[in-house]
């Protein structure tokens, strides 16, 4: 007899139970195996899940076309949504999502993408509904809903953080920094750099407080570092805040620095709670070179960049600050929020609200009928 507790040549430990209950030795490259398993189930999920949601958008992108039809045509009045509601609710009545108020936003979404269905897959149907409504909602124009559904789901924001970025205007605010990239760069680094900016920063959750420190506003932004983050862009890490650099026995500590893993650069960040000087463009140079000499490996990594953040700025100022700066440098306005508009802030109670809606929806989706059903 073979003791249990030996593992047999060809095979490695742990055991398994077998069907029986008693346990049997796991195949030598079974675990390996069974996380490949795993990592291709959930991958398939992913892709039923994301097949699904876009059935069901079209679906109702195809409802909301037939009641637009049908009351420009034949002129139904309003009150047909209500009486269409009643009764696919009674036809379905396992089913959410046959409320009058989402036939509504189904004619919405028609109106909004008149030719969702003959131009083949599109970005809104690759969100979920709760977004598609928010995005309805938030917005008129059809370059800024096309515009902002291709973000979310290229950066995949949850319905929350669309909501906010519409409200921030990022759209308006990316790549808006004034810089002399363009001229310290080299074509296409100098648009790469460009395009991870924007003009005006708004970190709502930096408090403005009399009177403004700037190692407040730091701290601020570093203890809530993933919200710091999400308003510096994708691909933007956080290094170090206060990073000491000792240069012929002086030291030197940069405000804040960031690595950005897609453009594979660091960011040195230089906070100042003031309106811009031509001083401080001079002074963020200096730590771009060190950090640039220190951190930067030439092979591997595209030049240190500095971005100043300032509370105000004259452009005409700026511009000339900047031609004579031999470090590529960007310069944008910061915002924070007063404690007053802070105080105006949903509750926690009425957050957690907004979390039990989007979860609802999320169930919803799962539960809606395909189109061919």
């Amino acid at each position: 007899m073979i003791d249990r507790h030996v593992t047999p040549v060809g095979m490695d430990a742990p055991a398994v139970p077998s069907s029986g209950g008693a346990a049997s030795p796991m195949p030598e490259g079974y675990a390996v195996w069974l996380e490949e398993l795993k990592a291709r189930v959930r991958t398939t999920q992913f892709r039923a899940a994301r097949a699904a949601n876009a059935e069901v958008i079209r679906l109702y992108w195809s409802i909301g076309r037939d009641v637009l039809e049908r009351q420009e045509r034949l002129g139904w009045g309003a009150k047909v949504i209500q009486r269409l509601a009643a009764d696919l609710r009674a036809e379905f009545p396992e089913q959410r999502g046959w409320s009058p108020t989402n036939l509504k936003y189904m004619r919405m979404l028609a109106a909004a993408w008149p030719e969702l269905e003959s131009i083949g897959p599109q970005a809104v149907d690759q969100l979920p509904w709760g977004h598609v409504r928010t995005l309805l909602d938030k917005l008129d124009s059809a370059e800024d809903r096309e515009w902002y559904a291709c973000r979310c789901v290229a950066d995949g924001w949850s319905r929350a953080i669309l909501a906010y970025q519409i409200d921030t205007r990022v759209k308006d605010r990316l790549g808006a920094a004034p810089s002399n990239f363009a001229d310290r760069l080299d074509s296409p680094d100098s648009e790469l750099a460009q395009a991870m900016t924007k003009d005006p920063y708004v970190f709502e959750h930096v408090a403005l407080t009399e009177p403004l420190m700037e190692h407040a506003v730091e701290e601020a932004l570093t203890n809530r570092i993933q919200d710091t983050l999400m308003e510096l862009g994708r691909g933007m890490t956080f290094v170090g805040r206060q990073v000491r650099f000792t240069v012929d026995g002086v030291d030197h500590y940069v405000d804040l620095i960031f690595f950005h893993a897609e453009q594979l650069r660091y960011v040195v960040v230089e906070l100042k709670v003031k309106p811009f000087l031509p001083d401080f463009v001079g002074q963020l140079g200096t730590y771009v070179a060190i950090v640039d000499d220190v951190l930067r490996r030439p092979a591997i990594h595209a030049p240190t960049v500095g971005l100043l953040l300032c509370t105000g700025k004259r452009e005409a100022t700026v511009r000339y600050a900047l031609a004579s700066s031999a470090a590529p440098i960007a310069v944008a306005q910061w915002q924070g929020l007063p404690e007053d508009a802070r105080a105006a802030l949903p509750r926690a109670e009425e957050l957690e609200a907004v979390v039990q809606d989007e979860l609802a929806h999320q169930v919803a989706l799962r539960q809606e009928p395909r189109a061919e059903a």
